[in-house]
């Protein structure tokens, strides 16, 4: 089994602070108020009366007989309590009353990293009760929003504080075990960056640093234990408690989020049974939201201001009358709205995985993901996914099967599915699918892709292998193909083949193998 040691999240740190925009000087000046803006930076005592730092903003002109809508936002994972200032000033312009507060274990917060763990469940709430204490905050009237770590929170927090009338989750989880250990397989980049950026902006509690290094280093006599962990962190396990307590819910993310797939977040929104909404744009993870963050136009944020205003405020803005999903093509930049998940689903194309093909381990054939934040961000503004020449993959290392040449476009929507057979020498095996657009020269642009790994098999058994790629829009030209990519080694994930370990792909008469492509309806 191949191992990934601890330190490796620590020397991910430099890396996730630049990624993530972290800069200490932020924190200058933490206390007092800013003259004329309605900005107050104030301490507040969370679970057990541990600090959080936390600042205010108020609309202008607010007095103590006027009551305003409340919105709370946790910051992100590794943020400074000034992440959201802006979207707080804009919407404390119009009307709200807006607490920020840096998560505990993190910067100047007291406490240690919990990782949306009880404490900091408790730390939401005790920050509306003081909010409601110390503001002009509508107790009838609260909401709580957040990127990454701060949705996560917020959602959890809306299964334990029937309060919160209204969620804006944005690039969050839903379910933590399906996000970065898909397949039974690490996400070696996303835990590496988080964990990395932990220790850099904070203080990892001892859990934590069990959970990662156990994580990282492929400890399966830990595996229960570390999916124990996720499952109580995971706003999925709580789906009863968030559809009693009614919260609308808004869950936007990104196509390529390396960190916090999308597939986990469609089926969350498919179970909940209040008033819900569900974007994806293109991007990866926290890009679709970032331009937001420093005041520029931003679809995902003008979303989130229009949830709130409808749900509480009460304003009749028409967004509860749209179509709930709402979904932007990588390909052409243009939004569809769809009444529900499965109808993104409705229409699926086949093609086969004929053959057997029997790929070596351990090589990368050259196919992979890319690279976690830095990808899919510029497939998101520049329309470059990556790349490989389909007639150059070493087919030692790869296995490949087309499609045939497509006469008319054809417009992938949804969650691509994998059917195969898989016999391996060893009896455990990582391997790594791929969907890719290929054109006239054989060049492949990467659609989707998803890890798989086993553990426990037969070595010389055939079982069957059902997986589901990240979910993505993108549109297939008229005169090109789809090609399925099958390797065991990427980057982006943990792999599990003993050296020297063959993969051998099959297709039975009795259970053939085949890929399920989801097309929009024309």
């Amino acid at each position: 089994m191949r191992r990934t040691p601890l330190a490796l999240a620590v020397s991910a740190a430099l890396v996730a602070g630049t990624a993530l925009g972290l800069a200490p000087a932020a924190q200058a000046g933490e206390t007092g108020e800013t003259a004329g803006t309605g900005i107050r930076f104030v301490d507040i005592a969370g679970e057990g009366g541990t600090v959080l730092k936390a600042n205010v903003v108020t609309p202008a002109g607010s007095t103590d007989t006027t009551r305003h809508p409340l919105i709370v936002l946790p910051t992100s994972w590794a943020m400074p309590q000034v992440e959201y200032l802006v979207q707080a000033k804009l919407l404390a312009d119009s009307g709200y009353i807006v607490v920020s507060y840096n998560s505990r274990g993190f910067w100047q917060s007291g406490g240690e990293i919990e990782t949306a763990g009880p404490k900091d469940i408790a730390d939401a709430s005790k920050v509306i009760d003081w909010a409601l204490a110390n503001t002009a905050a509508d107790p009838a009237h609260i909401g709580m929003a957040g990127v990454s770590y701060g949705a996560g929170i917020s959602l959890l927090a809306a299964a334990h504080d029937p309060r919160i009338k209204a969620v804006a989750a944005l690039s969050g989880w839903a379910d933590l075990i399906e996000s970065i250990y898909s397949g039974r397989t690490q996400h070696v980049q996303a835990a590496a960056l988080l964990g990395g950026a932990g220790y850099l902006t904070g203080r990892p509690g001892p859990e934590l640093k069990q959970i990662l290094g156990d994580f990282l280093s492929s400890n399966l006599d830990k595996e229960e234990d570390m999916i124990a962990w996720g499952r109580k962190r995971s706003p999925v396990e709580q789906l009863d408690r968030i559809n009693a307590n009614g919260a609308a819910i808004m869950l936007g993310n990104a196509w390529g989020d390396t960190i916090f797939p999308p597939n986990q977040y469609a089926s969350f929104f498919e179970k909940l049974t209040g008033p819900k909404r569900l974007e994806f744009r293109p991007g990866d993870h926290a890009t679709a939201e970032a331009t937001g963050l420093f005041g520029l136009p931003n679809d995902t944020w003008t979303s989130a201001h229009r949830w709130f205003d409808r749900y509480l405020k009460g304003v009749d803005n028409g967004i509860d009358r749209e179509q709930p999903v709402q979904l932007k093509s990588r390909s052409t930049g243009g939004y569809e709205g769809y009444p529900d998940w499965k109808s993104v689903h409705a229409n699926q194309r086949k093609f086969d995985l004929g053959g057997t093909q029997r790929v070596w381990a351990n090589i990368d054939s050259g196919a992979n993901g890319g690279i976690t934040l830095l990808t899919n961000a510029l497939d998101q503004f520049l329309r470059t996914p990556p790349v490989i020449s389909v007639p150059l993959l070493p087919r030692a290392f790869a296995g490949v099967w087309q499609s045939e040449r497509y006469d008319t476009p054809q417009r992938v929507r949804g969650t691509v599915k994998v059917h195969t057979t898989v016999t391996s020498t060893e009896e455990s095996g990582t391997l790594v699918a791929y969907l890719y657009d290929v054109g006239p020269l054989g060049v492949g642009k990467l659609v989707s892709n998803a890890p798989y790994t086993f553990h426990d098999r037969t070595p010389g058994s055939a079982f069957g292998v059902d997986l589901e790629l990240f979910s993505t829009a993108y549109d297939v030209p008229a005169g090109h193909r789809l090609a399925l990519v099958v390797d065991t080694v990427d980057p982006l994930y943990i792999e599990h083949n003993p050296t020297g370990a063959q993969l051998t792909f099959s297709s039975p008469s009795a259970d053939p193998s085949y890929v399920s492509v989801p097309l929009r309806k024309e």
